[in-house]
């Protein structure tokens, strides 16, 4: 496995798993690579962030290395709102918040949400965070396209990288330029040989070896590009298919992460993220129930835009909630199961609520 695939794996076991035991087993893994003696003093952060493919994808049910997307029910339910739900604020106020949403969920204002309703909000949630990622992408296509002439090449890309790994731009750029050897160490270059394979995959027929925008696009974001959810796939089932076959078993999927278990406190989180992911996928990824996932379902159940999935999910959010099982949700079910929906805890401040609506 790559380094840069290495990368995704620890950042998404952090989050996935609450994983922060494990971590401190895993601390060799942290140190920040040692580049050369030409880095500047303080790595340009920021500029990082902008050009690297994100770790994480808004609104996509798995993420990069495999694992399950743990937000995913709060990033389709709130959409570009998710980030307004913050612990710290003032549960009341997030109490408003919700009922606010509520009302916009209920398009028939029947004062229940029925599955086509919360399906019908859930894709319109999910193509906000399309339009937030075009947004960004056009900022950080700007910020590698230094001539302005609408297109990329991959020498250009690569400066831009190094140079927010640390690198100075203009030594790098030269060397380069001269075709002379830019002396990376083993982890900067398998990183970069990664992203040059997902570069070209990027690269819409005909190949020209240059991204415009919108190869830029697919490039940061894969769920944006048909072929590119496809390239997605076939890493996250290389990742995880054992015997080669390129299909994933229950087991091949339920299988843990490399990690070594020291405590009982440890046991009961890896416990818990199997039973997750067997329910994951007995009852989602695997259509026709046959115990095998094969690329073309996997790829169902990763498309974002899927309304079929995006049905399947607002009735697995509705059950969640559902107390009195009647297929809906009413307005004091989602707030009694407010930290499903937006991770904000609000049952204390459910009394009163029809009064209030």
């Amino acid at each position: 496995m790559s380094v840069w695939r290495k990368l995704w794996r620890r950042n998404c076991l952090a989050v996935s798993l609450l994983c922060y035991i494990l971590l401190h087993s895993m601390d060799v893994h942290a140190r920040p690579a040692n580049m050369s003696a030409s880095k500047e003093k303080s790595p340009a952060a920021k500029d990082e962030n902008e050009i690297l493919p994100p770790d994480h994808l808004n609104g996509v049910k798995m993420e990069m290395d495999g694992h399950l997307n743990k937000d995913f029910h709060q990033e389709v339910f709130l959409g570009k709102e998710m980030e307004e739900f913050d612990e710290d604020s003032e549960p009341r106020r997030n109490r408003k918040k919700l009922i606010d949403i509520f009302s916009k969920v209920d398009f028939n204002r029947d004062r229940s949400v029925s599955a086509k309703e919360m399906q019908r909000w859930i894709m319109e949630k999910t193509e906000e965070h399309f339009q937030e990622a075009m947004v960004e992408n056009k900022n950080s296509f700007r910020a590698v396209d230094p001539d302005k002439d609408g297109h990329v090449t991959w020498d250009e890309y690569k400066v831009k990288f190094l140079a927010s790994k640390g690198f100075i731009e203009k030594e790098i750029a030269e060397k380069i330029k001269n075709n002379e050897d830019l002396k990376l160490d083993e982890e900067t270059q398998e990183v970069l040989e990664s992203l040059k394979d997902r570069w070209f995959q990027a690269d819409n027929p005909p190949a020209d070896q240059l991204l415009n925008e919108q190869e830029f696009l697919s490039f940061l974001h894969p769920e944006h590009s048909r072929g590119m959810l496809k390239y997605m796939v076939k890493e996250i089932v290389r990742d995880l298919d054992q015997d080669g076959d390129k299909k994933l078993t229950l087991s091949e999927f339920i299988s843990l992460p490399v990690g070594t278990v020291e405590n009982q406190q440890a046991q009961d989180i890896d416990d818990d993220w199997v039973r997750e992911r067997k329910k994951e996928f007995e009852e989602v990824i695997d259509g026709d129930r046959d115990g095998i996932v094969t690329m073309e379902e996997l790829e169902e159940y990763m498309d974002p835009m899927n309304e079929h999935n995006a049905l399947n999910e607002a009735r697995q959010m509705i059950a969640v909630a559902d107390e009195n099982q009647n297929h809906s949700l009413e307005l004091d079910e989602i707030l009694k199961y407010s930290e499903y929906f937006t991770g904000s805890k609000l049952m204390d401040y459910a009394r009163n609520v029809h009064e209030e609506f």
